[in-house]
């Protein structure tokens, strides 16, 4: 059975496009496949400082997840900083690749651009996040298009230690789903939390009616199309086209349907994550990380022996 392998970044809040164009699909690939989800606290570092913030984004990402259907009993859920061996091979890697080589990461540029510090840490993260990868002897990792440049640094990586060392790691793939949905926000840019204009996804049905409501309409249009974006991912189309012909004009009573077809969908999902304590993501992340690190310390086993640091 091929080996995916997928991390989430515990940065804050999740909203309902993340959970289209992120937390759905990762989930439904992890059904079939032997597969292995890390919580990346350490890449978390790079930008988040806030130690009180860090640990309660762990746990809520966990329970995320854990709601919105993953199952533990077929993926490995870990905690990135349990597992030393990815720090360790990070920097056998950062001996191998060039500063030029890593000054091409799109990544960094982009959030540099974004005005954040260029600490090492943000600069290094390729290799890191090649770490991650390589050390599950992982066949696919899933990504969005804009981020198959991680997943070629990998391959990258793995191929410089290869042929320094002799054959050890395997090349990954990277799978891009191009049906992955990007969901517009309430301002008809695509949502994001940078914007400001995302749907929350655990928000209660007051957060969520608060959210749709401020989504901008066009008046001089009959159907909001802002409103139809989000909606169409609710709905099957027949369905979705009878109620805008029916309510035509009519922007708050499809704003009021929009709200009851994702309170339809969240609520479900909300329930078991309000069931989930602290205390049993603790226990999946201590089981997981157990599991991972086994893994991860048989291969480094053969990495040392290849590099020749082992006696």
């Amino acid at each position: 059975m091929e080996r995916i392998f997928t991390g989430l970044q515990p940065s804050g809040t999740l909203h309902i496009g993340n959970y289209f164009g992120a937390l759905k699909p990762a989930i439904d690939m992890l059904k079939s496949h032997d597969g292995m989800l890390m919580v990346a606290d350490y890449h978390a570092l790079t930008t988040l400082k806030d130690s009180g913030n860090l640990r309660q984004n762990i746990i809520d990402a966990t329970k995320d997840y854990l709601a919105a259907g993953l199952d533990t009993r077929k993926t490995i859920v870990f905690q990135q900083s349990q597992v030393p061996e990815h720090t360790e091979l990070t920097w056998i890697f950062e001996c191998l690749v060039t500063v030029p080589f890593l000054e091409l990461s799109h990544a960094y540029k982009d959030k540099l651009a974004k005005g954040l510090e260029a600490n090492a840490g943000l600069f290094n993260y390729p290799m890191l996040m090649a770490a991650d990868i390589l050390l599950y002897d992982t066949d696919i990792v899933p990504v969005g298009a804009d981020q198959r440049q991680h997943v070629e640094y990998a391959r990258e990586a793995a191929a410089k230690f290869n042929n320094t060392f002799g054959e050890t790691f395997k090349e990954p793939k990277e799978r891009i789903n191009e049906d992955v949905a990007t969901l517009p926000g309430t301002d008809g840019k695509k949502m994001s939390k940078s914007y400001k204009n995302t749907i929350p996804l655990f928000g209660t049905k007051d957060d969520i009616a608060k959210a749709v409501m401020s989504i901008v309409t066009d008046s001089s249009g009959e159907s909001p199309e802002n409103v139809y974006a989000i909606h169409q991912h609710f709905r099957d189309r027949q369905s979705l086209g009878e109620l805008y012909k029916a309510n035509k004009g009519k922007y708050k009573a499809l704003k009021d349907a929009l709200i009851e077809d994702i309170e339809a969908l969240i609520s479900p999902m909300r329930q078991v994550r309000d069931a989930i304590s602290d205390a049993d993501v603790i226990r999946v992340l201590n089981e997981g990380s157990a599991k991972a690190r086994e893994r991860a310390a048989a291969k480094m086993a053969d990495v040392r022996r290849h590099v020749g640091v082992l006696l």
